[in-house]
């Protein structure tokens, strides 16, 4: 069996592969996406909780501000009124005390989250005015930066254990997925300059208010297929090779294959090395995929006989748990009086090192000294999901192995958020990977195709001050 000639097949139906249909069809191809899962989105996914019926988030996924080309993503697709934007970020100290950080009105980008950050009483005075230097410092740096661990740069700047746990983890954990001692320098500035200092709004989150599985399992593909894209589920590509008329001939198993011109693989890197080994004689750099290290990502999933807080979100300072969602995902009378909440834990290598009913007892500890006013909680059930690797690890040196989305052969693009975006494991690199590989493809026939959308603009004092 053979697939006409003309069609862009996109092998993977995560958001990577997603965004890069959304692409392609909005430029007038025809395009075919193949997913090996029953249900498109891939890491960003759900499962139906039996007991109250509601689709739960294996693991919360959020969007920052400063996401600009998955708010473009979910702006094409009518996904935009599903996230709700949070302006105000709520941290919990050690001590239980709750610290907002927010933008103060009137200072302009990169002094407007000044105020917030003086007033952290969980880091002593000395601390607080130490981690805002070395945060200018790193602002400034243009160079050398992939050369070492944000960890080892920030104990040359002689940041106390305190600012390293309490200050420099909570903000780098979740947005790198990866410890400081692993984590580049290079994206540690990245998140801290796209993320907190150029823009006034860029801190800021975009939280799902709705399964993820809806979002991107029916939303997405109902979206695509409206606009003649043809998307089929529990379909897997097993490995991909060059034909003698120069296209590409996808092996699907027991002797079914397809044919195209275009492909474009969309695959976590070690499943996209298995499935491009018979070119990688052609494209040695398919082998080095394989060396990328993965980092595990945690949602534990809690259920209480009575409300923890009313709170959208919160960070947790100096726990083992990290961020703490409140789902809106129904009310008590529908969920047979249990109260939901997730705790996500990135780069989760302790909580996998722990049994799980310590583990459990500890979050729940946690959370208990951060909500007194809860009272005596009690934990109906719960559920840990681990992602071993969720996200790719950024380590220093990693860029050499990144690729870019063009491959050195004609008519073949890859997708992914470990693919060259310049970001960490983000829905952002995710989206940017898909719109740079349909580039890649749509560039034969038009070569000053733009699919990027631009960064949000950099405060005129923010580039005076750092030369950004």
């Amino acid at each position: 069996m053979t697939e006409p000639r003309g069609r862009t097949i996109i092998v993977g139906g995560g958001l990577a592969g997603l965004a890069a249909a959304v692409a392609l069809v909005e430029a007038g191809e025809p395009v075919e996406l193949f997913e090996a899962r029953r249900r498109l989105g891939g890491r960003a996914s759900s499962w139906l909780d039996p007991s109250s019926g509601e689709m739960i988030d294996f693991c919360q996924h959020v969007g920052m501000a400063c996401c600009t080309n998955f708010a473009d993503f979910c702006r094409r697709t009518g996904l935009s009124g599903s996230f709700r934007r949070a302006s105000v970020l709520h941290f919990f100290g050690p001590d239980g005390r709750r610290y907002d950080l927010r933008a103060t009105p009137g200072l302009p980008a990169p002094l407007h989250l000044l105020p917030s950050l003086l007033r952290l009483g969980y880091l002593s005075l000395t601390e607080r005015l130490s981690a805002i230097v070395a945060v200018g410092k790193l602002a400034r740096m243009h160079s050398g930066l992939d050369a070492m661990s944000v960890g080892q740069w920030l104990r040359e700047q002689r940041q106390s254990p305190a600012a390293l746990e309490r200050f420099w983890a909570p903000v780098l954990l979740s947005a790198l997925g990866e410890t400081l001692d692993k984590a580049s320098l290079k994206y540690a500035r990245k998140v801290f300059v796209d993320g907190f200092l150029a823009n006034r709004e860029a801190f800021q989150v975009d939280v799902p208010q709705a399964p993820l599985s809806e979002l991107f399992g029916e939303l997405v593909p109902a979206w695509l297929r409206e606009r003649g894209a043809m998307v089929q589920t529990g379909l897997a590509v097993r490995s991909i090779r060059r034909t003698g008329a120069g296209s590409y001939e996808l092996n699907l198993g027991d002797g079914v294959t397809r044919e195209a011109e275009r492909v474009i693989v969309a695959l976590p890197w070690r499943k996209a090395a298995e499935v491009l080994a018979p070119v990688a004689d052609a494209w040695p750099a398919v082998r080095q995929w394989r060396t990328i290290d993965g980092s595990p990502i945690s949602g534990v999933h809690l259920w209480f006989d009575r409300p923890l807080t009313d709170l959208p979100h919160a960070v947790l300072v100096g726990t083992l748990a990290q961020w703490l969602f409140r789902p809106e995902l129904g009310t008590p009378q529908t969920t047979g009086g249990e109260h939901y909440y997730q705790v996500v834990i990135s780069a989760s290598y302790d909580l996998e090192a722990m049994d799980k009913p310590t583990a459990v007892a500890q979050i729940v500890g946690e959370l208990q000294r951060a909500f007194p006013q809860a009272g005596d909680l009690h934990l109906l059930r719960h559920r840990i999901v681990t992602e071993r690797e969720a996200v790719f690890s950024v380590r220093p040196g990693l860029d050499v192995v990144r690729p870019s989305q063009r491959s050195p052969l004609p008519g073949l693009a890859i997708a992914g958020d470990w693919t060259a975006t310049g970001w960490p494991g983000t829905l952002e690199s995710a989206v940017r990977s898909g719109y740079l590989a349909a580039q890649a493809l749509r560039r034969v026939e038009d070569p000053d195709m733009r699919q990027l959308v631009s960064d949000l603009p950099t405060a005129r004092l923010a580039r005076l001050l750092f030369g950004l």
